[in-house]
């Protein structure tokens, strides 16, 4: 089964210096149908006003996957550790208790759009604390996965996330790991089709859609496309 969640469907806010979309509650949006999806807790697109930035917080045992689509961002910690990362990257946030995180554009004039995932981590995982990742324009990318293979960043959790670029006409086909998986189009439209109940969906930009019961799944660009697949067996 495929069920679409439009991007008109999702909380919206918009404070000034912060424009957002989320797919699951969060803040002040709250849907106690939408409190994520397997281990996959949060996925928010955001745009930071120019010099904007999110101050020091603690944030539940998560690693937190950053994808800058626009612009650079700096993620520091309270132990003086940081990343910088500019469109076309990645960075993995293996948070940790009591210690804070903070989230800046570093451009005075151009906003920051940025994707931004919450898994939650097994309680018995240690990974790197702070990973990164240059995306680059592969059709299909493993951008992060339990073990780190095939270069990709590692997570504390059985969960595999795919990027993919592609151009009309053009289409990949994933194994899915396990009983769910999310598909997210970033921009671009996308024709969706399961391999078990030959479900199918259209996604237009900023669309998603749950994935339920299907051993795999084929996207097939009808424009230029970008998007993740979230393959959460657990």
């Amino acid at each position: 089964m495929i069920k679409s969640r439009t991007a008109q469907e999702c909380g919206k806010a918009d404070f000034g210096w912060l424009q957002a979309r989320y797919t699951f509650s969060f803040g002040h949006y709250f849907d106690p149908e939408l409190m994520g999806y397997a281990s996959l807790r949060v996925l928010n697109q955001e745009i930071l006003a120019p010099g904007a930035s999110f101050q020091p917080r603690t944030y539940p045992r998560v690693d937190i996957l950053n994808l800058v689509l626009q612009g650079e961002a700096e993620y520091r910690d309270s132990e003086g550790r940081s990343v910088r990362i500019n469109a076309g990257e990645a960075a993995l946030l293996s948070t940790q208790p009591n210690i804070s995180y903070s989230e800046h554009n570093l451009s005075p004039t151009k906003p920051l759009t940025r994707m931004q995932l919450w898994l939650d981590a097994c309680p018995s995982h240690e990974n790197p604390l702070i990973q990164k990742i240059d995306i680059g324009n592969a059709s299909r990318l493993l951008l992060a996965s339990p073990n780190g293979e095939e270069n990709s960043l590692q997570l504390r959790q059985q969960v595999w996330i795919h990027h993919i670029d592609l151009q009309a006409g053009e289409q990949q086909d994933f194994k899915i790991h396990g009983p769910r998986a999310y598909l997210q189009s970033i921009h671009g439209r996308v024709d969706a089709q399961g391999g078990g109940s030959h479900s199918q969906q259209q996604l237009v930009c900023g669309d998603g859609a749950f994935i339920h019961q299907e051993p795999s799944l084929t996207v097939k660009a009808t424009t230029p496309l970008r998007a993740l697949l979230i393959d959460l067996p657990v």
